[in-house]
């Protein structure tokens, strides 16, 4: 079993230091180095806008000022990775998703908004007023339930995400991850079970089993970040073992982790680089795997 040695971990940090973005090294320092998590409240608010919302580039692919939910998502994982969902910045995002939210209880996966900005390709909205999507609905209501947010907004959009989910018999890789957040996180653990066993082989399916398929994949560890992950589940530990010895095994010569999908403009590389390494190392570190 592979252990990220403490140099490659020193080669990791100088990485961070040298490339990431403010918002990655200060979780890097907070997780690794016990740096203030006051850091991390004021590093992901830098992001917000007046009306609640994120943009300014949180998720890097988004260029744009303009809020969009992925923004909220990206900001409360942060936020909860940190272990502090800090009222006033929760609040605001919660009123910017209660404004942008469909008739179905949920948010779109872009706005059309986005149409103003600069923006990776990928980035259309479906039409003038877009559906609700499981992604990002999903992981923030999760979010908000683990954290026990009392918000208007996420009744209906639990609601939503348990109509979508029970609608679903087949399950892409973006969206797997969007329901394990939340199944892994909603009160009503009957359910959530029951979903999940019945979503089980399409949810493993969605993960590349062998690390070394092209493209833009996800793995095991994408799904089950840590060992206490609702989808540790689907795999087998010579699953996980492989996966995580790939990923230490993968490491760049600059000490960081690249993505594994498009770059669209030079200022993401590092951007994402510095996002990716960041969560490389949280994941191997749960794993027992930095020595």
């Amino acid at each position: 079993m592979k252990q990220l040695s403490k140099d490659a971990f020193a080669a990791a940090e100088r990485y961070l230091v040298l490339n990431a973005r403010v918002v990655d090294r200060v979780r890097f320092a907070h997780r690794f180095r016990g740096g203030p998590v006051g850091q991390v409240v004021h590093a992901v608010r830098a992001y917000q806008n007046p009306d609640g919302g994120f943009g300014h580039a949180i998720e890097p692919d988004l260029r744009g000022a303009s809020g969009q939910p992925q923004g909220v998502e990206i900001a409360f994982w942060a936020l909860d990775d940190a272990g502090v969902f800090e009222a006033a910045t929760v609040r605001g995002a919660c009123a910017w998703l209660e404004a942008n939210t469909t008739e179905d209880g949920g948010v779109p996966w872009v706005l059309p908004s986005v149409l103003d900005d600069e923006r990776a390709p990928w980035w259309q909205p479906e039409g003038e007023k877009p559906p609700a999507a499981l992604n990002p609905t999903a992981p923030l209501a999760g979010l908000l339930h683990t954290h026990g947010v009392g918000h208007p907004w996420l009744a209906p959009a639990t609601e939503f995400c348990w109509r979508a989910i029970a609608g679903l018999t087949e399950v892409g890789a973006y969206d797997a991850m969007c329901v394990l957040a939340f199944l892994e996180r909603v009160p009503d653990r009957e359910r959530a079970e029951a979903e999940f066993e019945r979503l089980a082989p399409s949810l493993r399916a969605s993960a590349a089993l062998d690390p070394n398929e092209p493209g833009h994949t996800h793995s095991p560890l994408d799904l089950a970040p840590r060992p206490d992950s609702l989808a540790r589940r689907l795999f087998s530990g010579e699953e996980i073992d492989l996966h995580l010895d790939f990923a230490i095994d993968a490491q760049n010569e600059d000490g960081g982790w690249a993505p594994n999908f498009e770059m669209w403009t030079p200022a993401v590389v590092h951007e994402w680089g510095g996002h990716l390494t960041y969560s490389t190392l949280r994941t191997l570190n749960a794993y027992g795997r930095i020595a």
